[in-house]
């Protein structure tokens, strides 16, 4: 009956994400990482903590444990933060294996040496952690990485001792300069190096601010992987270089939410930026305007599809049909039809008007 419970949890596709809610409500350090990187890690403890139910004590391997500290250490998120986020989402699943163990009848005795059993693992895992925590930081402490992630952090982030002029001159920053702040949507410690790399000609000085690649530089890099999503701020004294840095980051979940790819500017997605930080406003517009749509209905999805493009096309049919495959006819035939099942106003040219529709249709189809 362990058995079942565990290959239940294992293929539970919901779990990662309850656990990884869990570590971010416990620890600010852990939530102000990109939400990915904290499923790509709990995924890993996940799975390696549930097969060593079925391991020799002296075959399992905590590898992914020692790489989930490393990681974390690169990324400037204190061992405290960090094992606050470990330690609530252990409890979290422990308390789940329980309630699942109890649901499908395992007696108590049997979840409760199960549990012991955890928690030893657990335990361990935690010590790894740690382990490999410091010893990244270590490591991290004998090279010049180290002091520029730490003088970008001072410069860029909130409550944190300001960066000494000696640091700042010595990464080649200069106060009388403007430099502009790019945030990559990179948090692969190996990928951002391999990055980082290639950044050197545009002069800058580049490290991991809140697990993002992060730099500031004089001249914005050139073309860029476009798998790679950029955010390059507007130029800007080193005094507000704080500023640039969350204008970059709301840009880039902006960015990230509707599709954006490559080199963007921070400024050309303020809309985009502003719309992504009212998720629940964006749902009841959707449903109060779009209620009559089916997302499983595939002509409905076309028509907003088409109605969409119809507004990135500045309201032109021939823009908007050469845009979808289609003749005008066809695109005019689609806009009545979406006009006759809903309350949308295509036809107000307005900008409030014009922007309703558009976020509307945006969020539908997201979910559709």
């Amino acid at each position: 009956m362990i058995a079942t419970l565990l290959a239940a949890l294992a293929g539970d596709e919901g779990l990662v994400d309850t656990l990884v809610a869990a570590a971010r409500d416990a620890s600010p350090e852990v939530a102000r990482l990109p939400v990915e990187e904290s499923r790509r890690h709990v995924a890993l403890l996940v799975t390696a903590g549930l097969a060593a139910f079925r391991t020799p004590a002296d075959g399992i391997s905590y590898a992914d444990a020692e790489k989930l500290g490393a990681d974390r250490a690169a990324q400037g998120v204190p061992i405290a933060g960090l094992l606050r986020g470990v330690q609530a989402a252990r409890t979290r699943l422990l308390e789940i294996a329980v309630q699942r163990g109890r649901a499908a009848g395992v007696a108590d005795e049997v979840l409760l040496s199960a549990a012991l059993d955890f928690d030893r693992y657990v335990s361990a895992v935690e010590r790894h952690v740690v382990e490999g925590h410091h010893a990244a930081e270590r490591a991290l402490a004998r090279g010049r990485r180290d002091q520029r992630d730490a003088v970008l952090r001072a410069l860029l982030l909130p409550g944190r001792p300001p960066a000494a002029a000696g640091d700042v001159d010595g990464l080649g920053l200069r106060a009388h300069l403007r430099y502009r702040c790019l945030v990559f949507d990179v948090t692969d410690p190996a990928r951002a190096d391999a990055l980082e790399a290639r950044l050197t000609a545009c002069g800058g000085v580049f490290g991991t601010v809140e697990g993002r690649l992060t730099g500031l530089a004089v001249r914005p890099p050139g073309p860029v992987d476009p798998a790679v999503l950029l955010v390059v701020g507007p130029p800007l004294p080193l005094s507000r270089a704080a500023a640039g840095y969350r204008a970059c980051v709301a840009a880039l979940a902006g960015a990230a939410r509707f599709g954006g790819t490559g080199r963007q500017h921070a400024l050309d997605l303020a809309g985009p930026a502003a719309l992504a930080a009212q998720p629940e406003l964006a749902g009841l517009l959707a449903d109060e305007l779009l209620a009559a749509l089916d997302p499983a209905d595939a002509f409905h999805r076309e028509l907003a599809a088409t109605a969409l493009s119809y507004l990135d096309h500045g309201q032109r049919l021939d823009l908007t049909a050469a845009a979808v495959h289609v003749h005008p006819n066809t695109v005019r035939y689609r806009l009545r039809a979406l006009h006759e099942r809903t309350a949308l106003p295509l036809d107000d040219t307005t900008v409030l008007a014009t922007l309703r529709s558009w976020w509307a249709l945006r969020t539908w189809l997201d979910r559709a």
